[in-house]
């Protein structure tokens, strides 16, 4: 008969180990979830999958805890195997990632053994607590506590875990909590343990815990597999993770690795969003800058003369603190952030298009592709109309619009959606359009429209100097499609239907999957 102080101390523990195990459960499933997303590509899709994947494991999981015959031993064998798996989820899937290229397959494995193994433990939980004799023991407490470690998993997820360790060593860190777990209850329960869980557990924490110390070392290992070029920054924020490539003078930016830019081409990418809008503009003394956190659009927009000032919202402020502070980046706009003209605002280009109340010559959208409905929402009708509501009534709104080779679809429904946003200066008429592409070798055939309340000029007045692709001719050149890339019938993209996500996905899945 167990000491009835030894049975408190023991249910006591289990209950906290409960909350523990709870907590890291959800943990490792958002780690996969942000990795698929990340790998894979269409969160909405993935998170989706990643959580029914997930559900489904831990009711298989439960089901099997039945066949354990051992409660306290396989609680204990749970605990090392998720520390295990759970622990280097993100390294081997990083890595393998670098290597192979595609990880579907072993990503989601792996989330079915931790599922699996995660679904067993409140069962054996539950049973181990009854065996050593809990005092008015009920299962629901036993539940309670773990929807509350849920609770703490999914709050500290985005606010704690991701900006103060990444994935990388998040995923080793719950690891090594697992296996704190583990070890805490062979201590506790050592009389029903064996030598065998303890040489095991012992071996894998210290393996946990060295891939935790060397987690920086993996993520270079990681990052060098993924890249071409040599990595000279690494960082995961709130929002994305950050990479900045170099070879030779050649440097690259990528986020949540997407390429954002190269340095041997951004110029025509740059030049074409920025200039057309600012010199077929009757004004353009007050600019908007929807992301472009790089500083290059502020780059170009201050070339001309005319420019009093740039308001620039961009959503990740350490991107901005990056290309303003960072002199080698700052270097490459030029020091277009540090320009006493330039505001910089770090939110939601959503919230701050609601909220503004000031009126702007040009509105210049440079934010990434639609690849989830987060980003789609961007490209909706409902927020064109409100970028038209904060357009002088002469002004011009331009967007990059993605690839009319790659992905034809969602780029004619971004020109349709524009089309269909409300025109405040002539109600009911939507707003006019101008669409035209340039071939940029980092992206491909890449495209953008021009949209105003009033008509558009469709010849150049004149440029500013200095620039090194855009002329008079290339622009009559850029307004002409081939019939591979010509507009087709597609749907406006809105809030209700995201039609554009799928147009995208389905556009760049065709050439690249």
């Amino acid at each position: 008969m167990i000491p009835t102080d030894a049975a408190r101390v023991r249910e006591v523990w289990l209950l906290a180990a409960t909350f523990l195990v709870a907590v890291s459960g959800l943990i490792y499933e958002l780690i996969a979830a942000t990795l698929s997303s990340y790998l894979l590509g269409d969160s909405v899709r993935q998170f989706s999958l990643v959580i029914g994947v997930f559900l489904f494991s831990m009711g298989v999981g439960a089901w099997l805890s039945r066949y354990v015959g051992r409660a306290t031993q396989g609680f204990v064998w749970t605990q090392i195997l998720l520390g295990v798996v759970g622990g280097f989820l993100a390294p081997v899937a990083f890595v393998a990632y670098g290597w192979l290229g595609d990880v579907q397959v072993l990503l989601y494995t792996m989330l079915m053994l931790v599922g699996v193994l995660s679904g067993m433990e409140i069962p054996l939980i539950a049973r181990i607590l009854k065996q050593i004799g809990a005092p008015e023991f009920r299962f629901e407490n036993v539940l309670s506590v773990d929807y509350v470690g849920a609770l703490v998993a999914a709050v500290a997820f985005p606010l704690l875990v991701i900006p103060h360790l990444g994935l990388m060593s998040a995923s080793l860190a719950f690891g090594a909590l697992n296996l704190a777990v583990a070890g805490i209850s062979l201590w506790l329960f050592r009389d029903e343990t064996g030598a065998a869980p303890r040489v095991i557990w012992a071996l894998a924490f210290a393996g946990c815990l060295a891939g935790l110390v060397q987690s920086e070392r993996l993520v270079s290992v990681a990052e060098a597999a993924l890249y071409e070029n040599d990595v000279i920054l690494a960082e995961q924020t709130p929002y994305q993770r950050i990479t900045v490539t170099q070879f030779q003078d050649r440097t690259r930016l990528f986020l949540d690795g997407a390429i954002q830019f190269d340095t041997v081409d951004e110029y025509r990418y740059h030049e074409m969003l920025v200039h057309p809008a600012m010199v077929l503009a009757p004004r353009a003394a007050n600019v908007l800058i929807l992301g472009g956190g790089d500083g290059m659009a502020a780059r170009e927009v201050l070339r001309h003369q005319g420019v009093e000032a740039v308001t620039l919202v961009d959503l990740d402020p350490r991107v901005t603190q990056l290309f303003r502070q960072s002199a080698p980046l700052a270097q490459l706009n030029a020091h277009s952030l540090s320009d006493p003209r330039v505001t910089i605002l770090n939110q939601d280009a959503w919230k701050f298009i609601e909220d503004v109340q000031q009126v702007f010559d040009v509105i210049i959208v440079d934010l990434p592709d639609p690849k989830n409905v987060a980003l789609s929402r961007l490209y909706t009708r409902e927020f064109y109309s409100l970028l038209a509501e904060r357009l002088a009534a002469n002004g011009l709104i331009v967007t990059q619009s993605g690839s009319p080779m790659f992905a034809r679809e969602a780029f004619w429904s971004v020109e349709r959606t524009l089309a269909a946003a409300a025109n405040p200066v002539q109600p009911g008429a939507g707003l006019r359009t101008l669409a035209y592409h340039v071939y940029v070798p980092s992206f491909g055939d890449w495209g953008f429209v021009i949209a105003a309340p009033t008509g558009i000029r469709r010849e150049f007045p004149s440029l500013p100097s200095g620039l090194r692709y855009l002329t008079a001719q290339g622009w009559a050149a850029a307004q002409i499609f081939s019939p591979d890339s010509a507009p087709l019938p597609v749907q406006v993209n809105t809030i209700q239907s995201h039609a554009l996500l799928a147009y995208y996905l389905d556009g760049w899945d065709r050439w690249f999957q």
